[in-house]
């Protein structure tokens, strides 16, 4: 690693197990800032921002955020090939780096 490193640097990903966000019942999983951004990327997009919702899970050692919308939203938030929809994946990635987690997004229909 680099001599510069400074633990929690956002430029950089810490060593991070499951135990860090996973309490190994299944009832907490952490994502803070991943939530926050997904939560605001689907409202701004969405004709009814009040039925855009975000769930957590864990699978795999990744959270996982299911994003429910109301039916007409689901095709402007996917985009045309799905473009908008890895735009939205990538920046939830990199939100959830910041959390110290790896971030997976489910769309739901």
């Amino acid at each position: 690693m680099n001599d510069d490193y400074v633990a929690g640097d956002v430029n950089q990903v810490d060593d991070v197990t499951s135990d860090d966000f996973y309490d190994g019942d299944n009832t907490e999983v952490e994502a803070p800032t991943a939530v926050a951004a997904l939560t605001y990327i689907a409202q701004a997009l969405a004709d009814a921002p009040e039925a855009v919702s975000v769930s957590l899970s864990e699978k795999s050692g990744k959270v996982v955020l299911s994003l429910a919308l109301d039916g007409d939203d689901v095709g402007r938030v996917i985009g045309r090939r799905g473009r908008t929809a890895q735009a939205i994946r990538s920046l939830v990635a990199a939100a959830g780096a910041r959390d110290g987690v790896t971030t997976s997004v489910d769309i739901l229909d």
